[in-house]
């Protein structure tokens, strides 16, 4: 059920509402059979917009709502009445969805706010009726105008998770339980590679009543960034966190390998991911003693902050917690001090 209920991109067709035609009517009264024109506008076409939903956290609904289409606008008519606007099609999308044209693959719109709406694709102008070409030396016009076309394509919705803190790692490097811990999340754990096939999120209550989000990713493998393993449906994720944090079992043979390897699929795919504030911490520590974690502390890169954890025995849980709020509010803790 976890695959499935997760969808993280949808291809859907969309089709905006044509504008409806202006009127070529004109004024009959009982004493005056010839009073003039009075065709009035088409309505404007239905507009398709995006609206942020933080109740949503996954485009499942538009997988069987492939075909969007809005309303046309009703044609204009008599006695300068304007026609019907075309109805509107709202669809609600998690926070943190990208609109792209499937075609140039340019970004149309994000949605990155609950309640925030943005129209995506805009319906078609109605025409204007023949009384607005009335003129002083043309007071009987013959013409008006039609409704411009609406807009229609192929677009692709791309879901991108916002939390403050990406926990990123290999296989079974204890993510999903340190969430299990940190959070009320209840994410599916055992003993193979690849237990968490979507992105988990779970919401870390700190002190004071203050909080912070936090997402288990699925794992990465080399070549993660050419799209082996989970790849680019990985990846993507990861871009919005404010924070990064490497999970790397005690039992790893090469703690500070395992770590370079994953900064370098990182870089690979997206450069940028290099500034994102980092924190290493070694997870299942209750299999180390002191001895053993101050050797593995001498391999870790020195500019990195670094922590050692334990789920298991919750060892270090609360210092992670002060360590991941300290770096997040980092740059409003310099204001302060200018």
């Amino acid at each position: 059920m976890e695959k499935s209920n997760f969808v993280d991109q949808i291809r859907v067709f969309c089709k905006s509402g044509h504008g409806g035609a202006g009127s070529k009517h004109f004024m009959r009264t009982k004493y005056n059979a010839l009073a003039g024109p009075d065709g009035g506008d088409g309505g404007r076409g239905g507009h398709i917009i995006l609206r942020g939903n933080k109740n949503t956290w996954t485009l499942l609904p538009l997988r069987y709502y492939k075909n969007v289409f809005a309303e046309n606008g009703e044609g204009g008519s008599g006695n300068n009445c304007t026609g019907r606007f075309g109805k509107d099609v709202f669809i609600d999308v998690p926070l943190g969805t990208i609109a792209r044209d499937e075609v140039t693959g340019l970004k149309e719109a994000e949605i990155l706010e609950d309640g925030q709406e943005i129209i995506w694709l805009k319906g078609g102008r109605g025409g204007l009726g023949n009384a607005r070409f009335a003129t002083p030396t043309n007071q009987a016009p013959e013409h008006a105008q039609p409704g411009e076309p609406g807009v229609e394509g192929w677009k692709v919705l791309e879901l991108k998770v916002l939390a403050d803190v990406g926990l990123v790692g290999f296989p079974n490097a204890g993510k999903s339980t340190l969430l299990s811990v940190m959070t009320a999340a209840t994410p599916k754990i055992a003993d193979y590679a690849f237990t968490t096939l979507v992105p988990q999120l779970g919401m870390v209550e700190y002190r004071d009543g203050k909080s912070f989000c936090i997402a288990d990713l699925p794992g990465i493998i080399e070549g993660a960034a050419e799209g082996k393993g989970l790849g680019h449906r990985f990846l993507r994720h990861i871009e919005r966190n404010v924070a990064l944090l490497f999970m790397i079992p005690a039992d790893s043979p090469n703690h500070l390998k395992e770590f370079e390897i994953l900064r370098y699929e990182l870089e690979k795919y997206n450069p940028e991911l290099l500034d994102k504030r980092f924190v290493i911490a070694i997870s299942k520590c209750d299999l180390l003693d002191e001895e053993l974690i101050s050797d593995i502390r001498k391999e870790l890169p020195p500019e990195i902050p670094n922590i050692f954890i334990s789920s298991v025995t919750q060892k270090g849980i609360q210092e992670l917690k002060d360590l991941l709020w300290s770096i997040m509010n980092e740059d409003d803790q310099q204001k302060r001090n200018i």
